[in-house]
């Protein structure tokens, strides 16, 4: 039957149709960028508020549709994210459950990101892929981690304080540029000297399994506060957008890098959205080329939150999926 997948993680409000035939025959997603973008980030209470105004609509395109006309399953995102934001996705599916009689089963946010990129190959067989490298970068995550048959998630490395998008984001506030603050960051980086300015990469070249983005940040900020020329910003900035830029991607490259010389892996991914970044991209790709291992690239749609992985990973993975997303207990989290 249909899998229809809820997504309201963080202030995005998304709803997808997975048909039976294997493939996602409807998404639709409704951003509150311009409702947070003045206040330079998210504002929970505001997204929350935002959600309960935009699942009306989304019901009514999937009745519209004929979506609810027929068998289907509620697979909804119980975790991690915002509370709030995440209890309305929650309510929203119980009343589709309780509405049309439908199955429903809870699903890991992070476990949704992880199995994006098989989006684009599927229907193959994906265990054929096993064992699997993933890279999940966004704004409250970054984790590197392997996909063992049985579908087991072992994570490799992670941040030990802020996460890449968090980096971006913060980096870019420090630049006085807009939020979101990677799109706007590599914007400027594009045609830019990376190489103009010094900043760190913690933990590069090592075989230490950790990443950190704190340390670059706050070298951001002691190196603005030298810059006190508003002339000498303006015609700078570029620059250290493109060093920052570079100083953020490396490192993730660097520890794909250390994984791939340690064990054979059938194939590689990346998900998340600083996965879109173009720069993290062609890097990956090379690196995929150096070292002879199939990269599987979501599209950008399916980095980014959103309800089609959530219904692609109830399909796939409906052995770890929750019966009852009131059964916050259950170990589907990605772990050590």
């Amino acid at each position: 039957m249909n899998i229809i997948g809820i997504e309201s993680s963080c202030d995005d409000t998304c709803v997808a149709v997975f048909a039976k035939k294997s493939e996602i025959i409807f998404e639709r997603k409704v951003s509150q960028l311009a409702i947070h973008k003045r206040f330079g980030g998210v504002v929970p209470e505001l997204a929350a508020r935002a959600h309960v105004d935009n699942f009306a609509p989304l019901l009514y395109e999937l009745k519209k549709n004929g979506y609810l006309d027929e068998a289907f399953r509620v697979a909804v995102t119980y975790g991690p994210g915002l509370a709030a934001s995440l209890s309305l996705g929650v309510a929203f599916a119980h009343t589709l459950a309780a509405m049309f009689r439908a199955d429903m089963c809870g699903v890991n946010h992070l476990r949704g990101h992880a199995f994006s990129p098989f989006m684009s190959i599927f229907p193959v067989r994906i265990e054929d892929f096993f064992p699997h490298l993933g890279l999940l970068v966004s704004g409250g995550n970054t984790i590197l981690f392997e996909i063992h048959d049985g579908f087991e998630i072992n994570v490799i490395a992670e941040t030990v304080d802020d996460a890449a998008g968090e980096a971006f984001d913060k980096g870019a506030k420090l630049l006085g540029l807009m939020y979101p603050g990677g799109p706007e960051i590599e914007k400027l980086a594009k045609d830019a000297e990376r190489g103009r300015f010094k900043f760190p990469r913690a933990f590069f070249g090592k075989n230490e399994m950790k990443f950190s983005f704190s340390g670059l940040k706050t070298s951001l900020r002691y190196m603005l506060e030298n810059i006190t020329d508003d002339d000498v910003f303006a015609k700078e900035l570029p620059s250290i957008c493109a060093s920052y830029e570079s100083a953020l991607v490396e490192p993730l490259v660097n520890k794909v890098a250390v994984a791939l010389a340690c064990k054979k892996y059938n194939s590689m991914g990346v998900s998340g959205g600083v996965s879109n970044n173009l720069l993290l991209r062609n890097k990956l790709i090379e690196l995929a080329r150096a070292s002879e291992t199939m990269l599987l690239l979501p599209k950008l749609k399916h980095s980014e939150d959103n309800a089609a992985m959530i219904a692609f990973a109830a399909h796939i993975d409906r052995a770890h999926t929750v019966a009852d997303v009131r059964n916050f207990d259950a170990s589907l989290k990605i772990c050590n």
